[in-house]
């Protein structure tokens, strides 16, 4: 039998779920719950480029994380900037190009030069898009677009659907086939929210560090059960 779905969403978006809860089962800090979600990731990527999904979104910072405690927040930071430094050459040798989605420009400086340096060095790789949403909101992102066509003074009588894409940070992929949410929430917190309106959803009780190639290919076999109308019959 193949290790393979035989349905695979061109775009699929996670938003993980879990590390806090994760690391008080086990008795741990936070951070520590945080380091092993980021050390999950390299398995899902991996399984992403095996599998063939072309897109992947994940939700890795919110504009509200903001709001968490200062030292957690500085944490966070680290570990991406310790996640780029290990793990961009070998994702440049895989194929994977990174991308960043959100407001880089409110990040630290050191954080930006990192991606910015990701992302050149990926820039030219297609055979697993990896969107990175960090200091990412999706009312946010609604706004910012509201903002980019006022400044490209876009007569209101020609802004449809196809425009507010354009000005988007996701503006480069397609809308997700696919969102799968971990830890048993029940919510969009503020993720895609445009991108997202006719998305099959999956949510699993599994905490994102305990989400493994074999709970991915599960959420992946259930949208190829899905028949999707997108409002038609």
């Amino acid at each position: 039998m193949s290790d393979t779905p035989n349905k695979i969403p061109q775009h699929i978006a996670i938003i993980m779920d879990g590390n806090g809860r994760w690391a008080e089962s086990r008795k741990v800090t936070r951070f520590e719950g945080h380091k092993a979600g980021t050390e999950n990731l390299r398995e899902i990527i991996r399984a992403s480029v095996e599998f063939g999904v072309k897109y992947l979104t994940i939700y890795a910072f919110s504009t509200e994380n903001w709001g968490r405690p200062k030292e957690e927040v500085k944490g966070l930071m680290a570990i991406l900037e310790s996640v780029i430094d290990k793990e961009s050459d070998e994702l440049n040798a895989e194929g994977v190009r990174i991308c960043h989605i959100g407001r880089l420009e409110s990040m630290p400086p050191k954080t930006q030069k990192k991606v910015q340096q990701a992302v050149e060095l990926t820039k030219h790789n297609d055979r697993l898009i990896l969107n990175v949403a960090w200091n990412y909101g999706g009312r946010d992102e609604i706004i910012y677009a509201i903002q980019k066509i006022v400044e490209a003074g876009i007569p209101a009588d020609q802004i449809n659907e196809e425009v507010v894409n354009r000005y988007l940070f996701t503006s480069a992929s397609p809308d997700p086939d696919l969102v799968i949410r971990t830890s048993g929430e029940m919510r969009l917190s503020n993720f895609l929210i445009w991108q997202s309106a006719y998305s099959e959803w999956y949510a699993t009780t599994t905490l994102w560090p305990d989400f493994n190639k074999e709970e991915y290919k599960k959420a992946i076999e259930a949208y190829g059960l899905r028949k999707r109308r997108f409002g038609k019959r």
